[in-house]
C-alpha cells in the first residue's frame, strides 16, 4: 500500500501558501490492512481512517458512481485495485486534483500545475456535473483566490446544471456552510459574481440576485447599481476582517431596494422595512443561525438611523437604543454599527473618497450609549416608590437626560424623529 498527500496542501504548498490540514489517499490497501495498521475508522459513507499518531484522515482510493439528484446521491466503491488516477478523476479541480507521495514527487494527470500558474478553474472531467456543491466550492475559491478566472467550459457546465435542477437538490445547512465559508475569505464577492454569472444565485439567494440592475442616486452612490454597491460592502467587511455575522448583515441590509417599485427608483424610500421579510425568508430557506439573522435584521431596518445619526434627538437615540435591545446586548449593537460603516464605506469608484471620508457616528452613537447605559437603573426604581407602572417610563427619562448631558444634546425641532420608517431614501 502506497499514501498521497492529495487536495488544497498540494495546492497550496505548490503556491507557497500556508498548509493548513493535509488529507490523505492509500492505494492499495483494504480496511483490514488499515486496522491492522492502527488506523481508526472514522468513515460513514466511504472508508477514512485516522492515523494512530497524527490523528489524520487517511481515505482508501475510491471510484464513485452517481444514483440520485444532489450531493448525497453517490455510491463509492473502494478496492485495492482503484489507482491513485482514477481517484483523483472523480475531483472538482484540476487544481485539486493534484497528489504528492512521502517521496516529495508530484503526480499531475490533469494539467492542475499548469491551470495554477495560468491562475484558471477547470474542472477535471464531466463528473463535476454530478455533484452541485461543486459550484459552490468553486465560487468560494474564487473568493479565496480573487485572481483566478473560471474556465469558460466549466462555467458553461455549471450553467447547464443549474438549468438541469442540480442546485435546487442541495440540502440547505450543505448552501449555508460553502456561503459562510465564502463570506470569510479575501474577497467574498468573487464568490457571488461566479454564482450569479452560472445562475445558481438567482436559485440560492434570488432576493439578492434581484439587487443588480436597481439604480441608486448617483450623488450618494456613485456606483449607481445596487448589486455593485452591495459587492463593495460585502469587500470592505472582509477588508477590516469583520466575524461572520457582520460580514452576512452587510450582505443583506439592502435586499428592500430589490423590492422597490421601479417607477420610483432611483429612490427606495422605506427599502429598510420592505428589506425584512426578504431577509427573513433567506435565513429560513439556508437555515442560517440566530446569530447571523438577528444582526442582520437590525442592520437593515435601523443603518439610515445610524447614517444621520448626529440628527437625532436624545430620545431618539435612547429609543433606538431599546429597540435594538442596546442596554442588554451592547456587543450586537456595536456589530451593527460595524455593518452600518461598510454600508457607508463601500461606494464609489476609482477617484471616489466614501472609503476614506470620515465616520462619526459609530463614536457618536457608542459615547451615547455609555451615558444611558451609566444611568443606575435600579435607583430610578426605587425613587418610583410603589409606582411600578412608572418605572419604565422613569429609566427611559433618565437615560435621555444623560445623553443630552453627555453629547449636549438639546430638543430642537428640526432634530429627527425616531421612526424606522423615516430613514432617508437615499440611503
Amino acid at each position: 500500500m502506497k499514501t498521497y498527500i492529495v487536495g488544497g496542501a498540494v495546492r497550496d504548498g505548490l503556491l507557497g501558501l500556508p498548509v493548513q490540514d493535509r488529507d490523505w489517499i492509500v492505494v492499495g490497501a483494504t480496511p483490514e490492512d488499515m486496522l491492522a495498521a492502527g488506523f481508526r475508522p472514522v468513515g460513514k459513507d466511504f472508508p477514512v481512517f485516522l492515523h494512530p499518531q497524527t490523528q489524520e484522515e487517511y481515505a482508501l482510493a475510491r471510484t464513485e458512481r452517481k444514483t440520485a439528484p444532489g450531493y448525497r446521491g453517490f455510491v463509492f466503491h473502494t478496492s485495492p485495485d482503484v489507482t491513485l488516477e482514477e481517484d483523483l478523476v472523480r475531483r472538482d479541480l484540476t487544481i485539486n486534483a493534484i497528489a504528492r507521495d512521502a517521496d516529495g514527487a508530484v503526480t499531475d494527470p490533469f494539467g492542475g500545475q499548469r491551470d495554477l500558474e495560468a491562475k484558471i478553474f477547470r474542472h477535471v472531467s464531466d463528473a463535476f456535473a454530478e455533484d452541485p456543491v461543486r459550484i459552490l466550492r468553486l465560487a468560494r475559491f474564487a473568493a479565496r483566490f480573487p485572481d483566478f478566472t473560471v474556465a469558460p467550459e466549466t462555467m458553461e457546465l455549471m450553467r447547464r446544471m443549474v438549468l438541469a435542477g442540480e442546485v435546487d437538490a442541495l440540502v440547505a445547512e450543505r448552501v449555508w456552510q460553502e456561503v459562510a465559508r465564502g463570506l470569510m475569505e479575501q474577497t467574498p464577492s468573487r464568490m457571488l459574481a461566479v454564482l450569479r454569472e452560472c445562475g445558481a444565485l438567482a436559485r440560492i439567494m434570488p432576493e439578492l440576485d434581484a439587487l443588480w440592475g436597481v439604480p441608486q442616486p448617483l450623488l450618494h452612490h456613485p456606483e449607481i447599481d445596487t448589486g455593485a454597491h452591495m459587492m463593495l460592502v460585502i469587500d470592505y467587511a472582509a477588508e477590516r476582517g469583520f466575524d461572520l455575522p457582520v460580514r452576512f448583515a452587510a450582505l443583506m441590509h439592502d435586499l428592500g431596494k430589490g423590492a422597490t417599485p421601479a417607477e420610483h427608483w432611483p429612490r427606495h424610500h422605506g427599502h429598510e422595512q420592505l428589506g425584512l421579510a426578504l431577509i427573513d425568508a433567506v435565513c429560513a430557506r439556508l437555515k442560517v443561525p440566530g446569530e447571523c439573522r438577528d444582526l442582520a435584521v437590525m442592520t437593515a431596518r435601523e443603518h439610515g438611523n445610524v447614517s444621520r445619526a448626529q440628527e437625532l434627538r436624545a430620545n431618539t437615540l435612547v429609543t433606538l437604543f431599546e429597540r435594538c435591545d442596546a442596554f442588554r446586548k451592547p456587543l450586537r449593537f456595536e456589530q451593527m454599527l460595524l455593518a452600518a460603516e461598510c454600508d457607508s464605506r463601500g461606494r464609489g469608484g476609482a477617484g471616489d473618497d466614501f472609503r476614506t471620508r470620515p465616520y462619526p457616528q459609530g463614536p457618536w452613537l457608542l459615547g451615547a450609549l455609555a451615558a444611558a447605559r451609566a444611568v443606575n437603573a435600579g435607583e430610578v426604581a426605587l425613587r418610583c416608590g410603589e409606582n411600578k407602572q412608572q418605572i419604565p417610563h422613569a429609566v427611559h427619562t433618565a437615560r435621555v437626560s444623560a445623553v443630552k448631558a453627555a453629547l449636549r444634546l438639546g430638543d430642537e425641532p428640526g432634530q429627527a424623529d425616531d421612526s424606522p420608517g423615516a430613514n432617508p431614501a437615499i440611503l
